[in-house]
């Protein structure tokens, strides 16, 4: 497992890189100085179009199955699994949580459910208890608030005490179909994936325009891991429902404590490691998206800081022979788009008005922006089960590439502050209310406690 040391001077040098390639260009006269960027859309646009656009434009394929996936050959012994879930002041979800595993269509003495209640201070421990005593397949391990790791150390806790060949971490607000697991063992056993990453779906799209937008980025991820995976490149986890061979996860040494992204970083361990990750766009796993701004940017600092410390500490490894010339373009490709072009953005923005001259890279921003609207189409388009996905009118387009800018705003600012500040390690944990399933059959509280969810703010 890498270590994070140095990930200051790592940081400094990527920000220092992407200055100098957003300043640059401006030493060139117009318009000169646009050649760089319409050079790099051109490579860029054309590398997209022949990987992740056709693979979306094919639409499900084998590697995602529509229709229930029976096991293969009819008969086979369903192996064990072990869902795990690290919970954290989670009373307004844990109770459905439980109730909806124990729904899932497989075999009872094949599945196990394991609670880590890490330092709950509301009503969730209380909860937890009495579900424990109702319900033989649940187990809950209680650790300190103050245990450390975030919820990699939540996760860890529990590694010694499986037994299953699979291991399904949720997040305390997921929602599944009752075949979600048949279908997702059935995927992962016959396409031989050491760990495969459920689509993840927005349950309260409708709540407000920033539901809204995040329910139409989970669809774009989805399909571009997706398109990735298809064209010879990788796929990433997410967190929530994703489902890891157990002996793979122990061979790369379980959760990394030492990142606030464990999902991330465990994607890139399984790569360098030669364990291959799949991707499944039905059945989805269902989860909450957070309601207002201040929410949303903290949580994207997060995700952008792992991010960027994955690429930090695993460089040497992505970049060498271990891993084929397809993934490495793949990774170089996307590592360019997701966390360089929006810090070059911020430089060639801040010359341009230091200097008062137009911008210099807007062909590649323009380029960037509309592949990934096109394909953020393409994915909302497509059959998806689970919470139906916004429509594609003008006004959801609008919406959706108005929504994705915010990266280029966030991506800079955690750039920079991990590049000037000291490191730290901030475990944001994204409050779940609850209050959005319209299923009927899920309870949201115990008998008795019928105001369980509205009392959480």
């Amino acid at each position: 497992m890498a270590a994070p040391g140095r990930r200051r001077g790592k940081a400094a040098v990527f920000v220092i890189l992407c200055g100098w390639a957003g300043v640059a260009p401006h030493w060139l006269e117009p318009p000169r100085m646009l050649l760089p960027a319409i050079s790099v859309s051109l490579l860029m646009a054309t590398y997209l179009a022949r990987t992740v656009f056709q693979s979306l434009w094919r639409g499900p394929s084998s590697t995602t199955p529509d229709p229930p996936s029976p096991w293969p050959g009819g008969d086979q012994v369903w192996p064990e699994v072990d869902v795990v879930v690290a919970a954290r002041d989670e009373e307004a979800v844990i109770v459905r949580l439980v109730q909806r595993v124990c729904r899932l269509d497989y075999p009872p003495n094949c599945l196990r459910l394991w609670v880590v209640d890490d330092g709950s201070e509301d009503r969730t421990a209380g909860l937890l208890a009495d579900l424990e005593r109702q319900t033989p397949q649940l187990t809950v391990i209680r650790r300190s608030r103050e245990a450390g790791g975030g919820k990699s150390g939540a996760l860890n806790t529990v590694l010694d005490r499986l037994q299953g060949r699979w291991m399904l971490v949720l997040d305390a607000d997921a929602g599944l179909q009752a075949d979600l697991l048949q279908r997702l063992v059935a995927h992962a056993e016959t396409g031989r994936w050491s760990a495969v990453q459920l689509r993840k779906a927005v349950v309260n799209t409708e709540r407000n325009l920033l539901t809204r937008g995040q329910a139409m980025e989970m669809a774009l991820d989805a399909g571009i891991q997706e398109g990735r995976l298809l064209a010879g490149g990788i796929a990433e986890l997410r967190g929530n429902g994703q489902l890891l061979r157990r002996d793979a996860l122990a061979a790369c040494g379980g959760f990394n404590e030492e990142t606030v992204t464990d999902d991330l970083d465990l994607s890139f361990r399984l790569l360098l490691a030669g364990h291959p990750v799949g991707m499944l766009w039905n059945p989805p796993v269902e989860e909450e998206a957070v309601l207002t701004l201040p929410s949303l940017w903290r949580q994207r600092q997060r995700w952008a800081e792992g991010g960027l410390q994955r690429f930090f500490d695993y460089w040497p490894g992505l970049t060498s022979s271990r891993l084929s010339l397809r993934k490495r373009l793949d990774l170089g490709v996307f590592f360019f788009i997701q966390y360089a072009l929006p810090v070059i953005g911020a430089f060639d923005l801040f010359t341009a008005l230091l200097t008062r001259s137009q911008p210099a890279i807007w062909p590649l921003t323009f380029v960037a922006s509309g592949l990934t609207g096109g394909a953020m189409v393409i994915g909302c388009r497509r059959s998806a089960e689970g919470p139906a996905l916004p429509p594609m009118n003008p006004f959801s387009i609008a919406l959706g590439m108005g929504y994705l800018a915010h990266w280029f705003v966030v991506i800079p600012w955690v750039a920079l502050r991990m590049a000037l500040l000291p490191k730290r390690l901030v475990w944001a944990k994204t409050l779940h209310l609850g209050v959005f399933h319209d299923d009927p059959d899920d309870d949201d509280a115990l008998p008795g406690d019928p105001d369980l969810t509205t009392q959480v703010s």
